[in-house]
């Protein structure tokens, strides 16, 4: 692969390259959380769900690895392992439980999820737009990509509210308002 990515219309080349390292490493982080994640929910209705997630979270950092190919642009392993080290080191946190999970851990796994998915979709939305002026950007790809990101975060907020009242009490249906 070449060291300087070719693209034909591209506006700043190096910076795409910098952007999709960047979605590429926070995507091996995601996979990280959520393979961790289904350990903790072994045998709860979270299980199945997050095993479907990790699935597609790993189909997608393969498109995304692909359509960097596509466009010439290399892996910056040491983003990987630096993404990799920083989810590991995340575990570490002070949550006032020195030997057990918090009760909040879920509901802060699931809120960083629920987040990191956005970040995600704008990522595929911003090389959606690309996509206009490059032809070796699948369009078709990146619109199925944002469509599986709208229903993961769809699902990911569902369960952080439902997770919030197991935590503190409430109902989780109180929150009603639209999300873009």
């Amino acid at each position: 692969m070449s060291e300087n990515p070719t693209t034909s219309g591209v506006g700043h080349p190096d910076l795409l390259a910098v952007y999709t390292n960047d979605h590429l490493a926070a995507s091996t982080g995601g996979i990280e959380l959520v393979s961790r994640m289904i350990g903790s929910h072994r045998g709860t209705r979270h299980e199945q769900p997050l095993r479907q997630l990790l699935g597609e979270l790993r189909e997608e950092k393969s498109a995304l690895g692909a359509t960097m190919a596509a466009l010439g642009v290399p892996v910056r392993q040491y983003k990987q392992v630096a993404a990799w080290i920083a989810e590991k080191a995340s575990r570490a946190k002070l949550n006032g439980r020195l030997a057990t999970r918090s009760p909040s851990s879920s509901l802060l796994e699931f809120e960083f999820l629920a987040s990191a998915v956005r970040g995600k979709r704008s990522g595929f939305e911003t090389l959606r737009i690309a996509a206009e002026v490059e032809p070796r950007i699948d369009k078709v790809l990146l619109d199925g990509l944002i469509t599986q990101a709208n229903r993961q975060y769809h699902w990911l907020t569902d369960v952080r509210r439902e997770v919030a009242a197991e935590v503190f009490g409430g109902d989780p249906s109180a929150v009603d308002v639209e999300e873009a």
